[in-house]
């Protein structure tokens, strides 16, 4: 089987017009997917695909879900994720809830959501360990993007903050810190990215992260497992980190506001117009729920704000001035780009600003694997290794990026390695399509071996991840893994995707070692790709 080859001419033209055309993806890749919970059992049901910071208000829904005899199924994703589906032929949602109403803006180019209102504010923020925060001098200072800048520059700031081209909190921020280190215009232009001085100096400001993650949600739980000093996040899983960091007796977050790049999630919930009498009825009567008083009083106690100027009295020991929130500031939303520019910023973010990536896939050609499940590893694999593909989804590779390729099965078969975004891309591509299939299955000695081939950079200047898939239950040995690991010394996540029979218990227990997570590739291979990759 020889692959296609599209004309690199259409490269520029893809990056623009790929989020709103059916090139986002197959019908099966944004169809529906298996609701990640299900709230209240009745017969009428609300289909919400959500932004992951909500599951924090699963309680709150659940109470309307039982009083009223709806069965609400959340499903959450990252916004971008959430814009493509608003950009495919159909939607197969009732109602669209992302952290900013940019990704409703931008992906319903259609205009099928309607009934959108804001359910809450927050900003995003820097949290820094407190005593981190004093040494910085930041406590009880107002602090510029610029200050925190020079931190980096220093090598006294480091920080997680998940990915600009998956998740909300991470794009807001990006942009926030691209208007600041401009000078706040009005409006970002074309113009303005190519300036030198802002791309050398966002290319220094994002060297300070440690980790990145597809998800805001999973991003505070990454912290909480400790090791790291600061995160850039949502207010309100900053402070959900401090309630957990106190019960454990630990040094809290400091919150710090970035006064000149300060952006805001403002939580819009809109209904999918597709002629339902019954689920817009369901619509507007949970929309009510959450914008009556008694709610948004029960919202705001989760660290989620009401309003752009403040908070209740009654709340002000959920937004504590010990851990440097500011109650009472009075919060101002900057002009987000138009959406051309908008690209061209994540387009940068990927392929220029950004720390490169460091990846090492292990992929799984045991005999299992003939015939489907092989044929979507190619397909998976193709829309990663060739650019023209990434770049739909803004997984485009940098020209400092590292890709090791590990086939195997009970045994490695090669190791095959591609430096920058050229054509030792594409010849990787050519060995995942044309690999023979055979064996049995030994996840563990492929993990070891990208783990000695990491040895042989400075992870320091990378963002490195190995990426496991496997259909089977491995054999070899989960001991002499988890000493290589050890051994290396550095902060390397282990993701593994989950396909055919592979044992979740495996793949859990080597992703919990590593400080990952699993992703289930069994309903869609090339989606659980696209997702791992926002990690790393």
């Amino acid at each position: 089987m020889k692959r296609k080859r599209i004309g690199r001419a259409w490269i520029a033209c893809l990056l623009f017009a790929c989020l709103f055309l059916c090139a986002c993806g197959s019908g099966e890749e944004n169809g529906s997917r298996e609701a990640d919970t299900v709230l209240g059992s009745g017969h009428a049901v609300l289909r919400i695909l959500s932004g992951s910071e909500n599951q924090e208000l699963e309680p709150i829904l659940e109470e309307f879900a039982e009083e009223e005899n709806i069965r609400i199924e959340m499903t959450y994703q990252g916004s971008l994720d959430i814009m493509r589906t608003l950009g495919a032929e159909e939607i197969p949602y009732d109602a669209v809830w992302p952290a900013s109403s940019l990704w409703l803006n931008v992906g319903d180019t259609e205009h099928r959501v309607k009934h959108a209102e804001s359910v809450s504010i927050t900003p995003v923020v820097f949290g820094i360990r407190q005593s981190l925060a004093e040494e910085l001098g930041f406590v009880g200072k107002e602090v510029s993007v610029g200050d925190l800048l020079e931190a980096i520059r220093s090598g006294r700031l480091r920080f997680c903050m998940t990915s600009a081209t998956q998740s909300n909190s991470g794009a807001s921020a990006y942009i926030g810190f691209l208007y600041a280190l401009l000078g706040n215009p009005d409006m970002i232009t074309e113009a303005d990215l190519q300036d030198p001085q802002l791309q050398e100096e966002m290319r220094e400001f994002l060297a300070g992260v440690d980790r990145s993650s597809g998800s805001s949600d999973w991003l505070k739980d990454l912290f909480l497992e400790g090791g790291y000093d600061a995160m850039v996040n949502y207010e309100c899983l900053i402070l959900s980190a401090n309630q957990e960091l106190e019960r454990r007796g630990e040094e809290p977050l400091y919150v710090v506001y970035p006064y000149d790049g300060l952006s805001l999630a403002d939580s819009p919930l809109g209904y999918v117009d597709q002629g339902d009498e019954e689920a817009e009825e369901a619509f507007l009567s949970l929309q009510e729920y959450l914008l009556s008083a008694d709610t948004q009083d029960a919202i705001q106690r989760t660290g989620r704000r009401s309003s752009y100027t403040g908070i209740s009295e009654a709340n002000r020991e959920v937004f504590r001035e010990d851990w440097g929130v500011q109650p009472d500031r009075v919060l101002s939303p900057f002009r987000m780009p138009e959406a051309d520019v908008l690209f061209e910023c994540l387009n940068l973010y990927q392929t220029n600003f950004r720390k490169p990536s460091l990846s090492v896939y292990c992929l799984d050609y045991s005999g299992s694997m003939s015939g489907e499940g092989n044929e979507q590893l190619v397909k998976a694999m193709e829309q990663l290794l060739i650019q023209e593909n990434a770049a739909r989804n803004f997984l485009q590779a940098s020209q400092n990026e590292v890709n090791i390729l590990i086939p195997f099965d009970d045994e490695v078969m090669g190791v095959y390695t591609a430096e920058g975004n050229g054509e030792e891309l594409e010849k990787l591509y050519e060995i995942v399509e044309e690999e023979d299939i055979g064996g049995g299955t030994d996840m563990y000695a492929a993990a070891e071996a990208g783990l000695r081939e990491l040895e042989n950079y400075d992870l320091s200047q990378y963002t490195p991840a190995i990426i496991l898939l496997t259909d089977g239950q491995s054999g070899g040995s989960y001991r002499d893994f988890a000493s290589a690991w050890e051994s290396l010394g550095a902060d390397v996540p282990v993701f593994s995707i989950m396909f055919g029979d592979a044992d979740p218990e495996q793949l859990e227990e080597v992703a919990d070692r590593t400080r990952a997570r699993v992703f289930d590739g069994r309903e869609d291979l090339t989606g659980a790709f696209r997702s791992v990759k926002g990690y790393n």
